[in-house]
C-alpha cells in the first residue's frame, strides 16, 4: 500500500453534493407512479436530456436518439423536460443545505459546494454527522437522492462524490487521501481533459497519486496554474475557495436551441437565431455587460456545425442593433435543403455596459433611444413574463404551432400529446410538446404568471 500523505484529519471541511439523475429523479418525484420505472426526459428535443438510473441500467445516455430509446428499453417513459421545475427542485435542495451553513456555492442546477469548517460545536456532530444529516434531508423532503463527497478541498470533495453513486456518501479525511488517489486515473480528476490527460500520460502520471506526488519544482515547470493549484487541492490544500456570490462576470455569455423535427425552412432557421440573440442579450442587460463581438453556428441533422463570427461597431446589448449582423451572417452559413437541429449565438469580449464609448459619427441620440426601449423592454419582462417583447425576425420562434383535434398514427407511436380519451387537445408537432406542469395549471394562473410550485399529478 502506498505512504499516506501525512496531514491531519480535517484542517478543513468542504461537501460536494451531486444530484443523482436529477432531471429525472425530479420527474419520478413530481410522478410517485414513475418510481423505480425507466424515466427519460427531452422529449421536445428529440434525444435524451436525461435518464433515470433505471433508464441507464437498459443502455439509454445522454445524447441517444429518441427513435434508438424504444429498442433499448421498450417500457421507457418519455417526457419532454420541465426546467422550470428542475429550478424549483434546485433552489430548494439549496435552501436545505443553507440550513447547515450559509458558506454555500450554487455550482450548477444538480451540484453545490458548502464549508461545514468549524460547525462541529455548533452543529453537535461530527462533520460526517453533519453530511449525513443534509443528505437524508434533501432525500425525506424532496424525495430526491444526492451523492456526497467530504473532503479537505473541493477537488478532493468531487473525488468523493463520486466515488458512489446513487446515494453515495464518502469522506475522505487528510490521512486517508492516498487510499483514494492512487485508484482514480489522471482523467477523472476534476479540471483535467483529454488533452492534458495525454499530456500526463507521456510525463507518465497515469493516476491522481501520481499527480499529487510530484514534487513542487516539477509542478510548476511543467504545468500552467490551474493546474499547479489542482495539485495543491489534490495534497489537501483549500485553494478553490467557495463562491457564495451570483456570478456576474462574463468573459462571454451563450444560449443555444435544438429544436424538434429539423428544419429546412430559412425563415424558422433563422428565427430560432434570433430568439437565440434575444436570449442572450437579456442576460447580458441583466449583469449590465455589453458585447464587442458575436459568433453564431448552426448544428445540422448530421451534428456537423457550421459557425460564423464578427466585430460590431461598438459595443451593445441590443437585439436591434445585432440582428442585422447575424442576418447577414446566416445568408453567408444557411445551405438550402439541409435540415438544421440547431442554433446557437455567443456574445463575446463582454464588458461594463457604463464603459460604452459612442462611435465618432453616431448620434448619440440613437443610443438614447435604443437605451430606454430595452429599459421597457426590460421592465414589461420583469412585470409579465420573459419575451412578452420581441423582433419581428424571430416571431416563428415565439409562436406555437396550432393545435389540431388528434394526432396523427406516427406521432401516436412516438407518443406525441396525451393518451387517447383524455380530453386534451393533442399538438400538431413535435416541436410544440411542452411540460405537463404547463398544461394543468392552478385557478388564476396564466402562461406567464403562475405559482412556482410542482404540480403533483400524472400525465399518464
Amino acid at each position: 500500500m502506498s505512504a499516506p500523505i501525512m496531514i491531519s484529519s480535517w484542517p478543513r471541511a468542504i461537501l460536494h453534493l451531486d444530484g443523482d439523475a436529477f432531471f429525472a429523479s425530479c420527474e419520478q418525484a413530481v410522478h410517485p407512479e414513475w418510481r423505480g420505472r425507466p424515466v427519460v426526459t427531452g422529449k421536445e428535443r428529440g434525444i435524451v436530456a436525461a435518464a433515470s438510473y433505471e433508464a441507464k441500467a437498459r443502455g439509454v445516455t445522454r445524447g441517444v436518439s429518441l427513435r434508438d430509446v424504444p429498442k433499448l428499453c421498450p417500457d421507457a417513459i418519455i417526457v419532454p423536460s420541465d426546467y422550470e421545475t428542475y429550478s424549483l427542485f434546485s433552489k430548494r435542495m439549496f435552501a436545505i443545505m443553507r440550513r447547515f451553513t450559509s458558506v454555500v456555492e450554487e455550482y450548477s442546477i444538480d451540484e453545490g459546494f458548502a464549508d461545514i469548517t468549524g460547525l462541529r460545536r455548533s452543529l453537535r456532530d461530527s462533520y460526517e454527522g453533519i453530511t449525513r444529516r443534509m443528505q437524508s434531508a434533501i432525500h425525506a423532503e424532496l424525495g430526491l437522492t444526492v451523492s456526497v463527497g467530504l473532503s479537505l478541498s473541493k477537488t478532493l470533495a468531487k473525488v468523493g462524490s463520486k466515488w458512489q453513486k446513487p446515494a453515495g456518501f464518502t469522506a475522505i479525511s487528510g490521512r486517508h487521501i492516498h487510499e483514494y488517489l492512487e485508484k482514480l486515473p489522471v482523467e477523472k480528476i476534476w479540471g483535467i481533459g483529454p488533452q492534458t490527460s495525454a499530456y500526463c500520460r507521456q510525463l507518465n502520471i497515469r493516476t491522481a497519486l501520481d499527480f499529487a506526488r510530484r514534487d513542487e519544482e516539477f509542478i510548476m515547470a511543467k504545468f500552467t496554474k490551474p493546474l499547479q493549484e489542482t495539485w495543491r487541492e489534490l495534497n489537501g490544500e483549500a485553494v478553490f475557495e467557495i463562491a457564495t456570490e451570483d456570478k456576474s462576470d462574463y468573459a462571454t455569455v451563450s444560449k443555444t436551441k435544438t429544436f424538434t423535427p429539423p428544419s429546412t425552412d430559412p425563415a424558422f432557421v433563422r428565427a430560432q437565431l434570433l430568439k437565440n440573440l434575444e436570449n442572450a442579450t437579456i442576460k447580458a442587460r441583466r449583469h449590465h455587460l455589453v458585447a464587442t463581438g458575436l459568433a453564431i453556428w448552426l448544428v445540422g441533422q448530421d451534428y456537423r456545425s457550421v459557425g460564423a463570427e464578427a466585430t460590431l461597431n461598438r459595443p451593445s446589448a441590443y437585439p436591434l442593433e445585432m440582428g442585422a449582423v447575424v442576418e447577414n451572417m446566416f445568408v453567408q452559413l444557411f445551405r438550402q435543403r439541409t435540415p438544421y437541429r440547431a442554433t446557437g449565438v455567443v456574445l463575446t469580449g463582454l464588458q461594463s455596459a457604463g464603459a460604452t464609448q459612442l462611435d465618432l459619427f453616431e448620434p448619440p441620440l440613437r443610443l438614447e433611444k435604443l437605451s430606454k426601449l430595452y429599459r421597457a423592454v426590460d421592465e414589461i419582462a420583469a412585470a409579465y413574463g420573459k419575451h412578452c417583447v420581441y423582433t419581428a425576425g424571430a416571431a416563428a420562434a415565439h409562436h406555437p404551432s396550432p393545435l389540431c383535434s388528434s394526432p396523427s398514427e406516427a406521432q401516436r407511436s412516438r407518443g406525441a400529446g396525451p393518451p387517447l380519451g383524455s380530453g386534451q387537445n393533442y399538438l400538431c408537432s413535435e416541436r410544440s410538446e411542452i411540460p405537463w406542469r404547463k398544461l394543468h395549471r392552478l385557478p388564476g394562473e396564466t402562461k406567464r404568471r403562475h405559482l412556482s410550485v410542482p404540480l403533483l399529478g400524472s400525465a399518464v
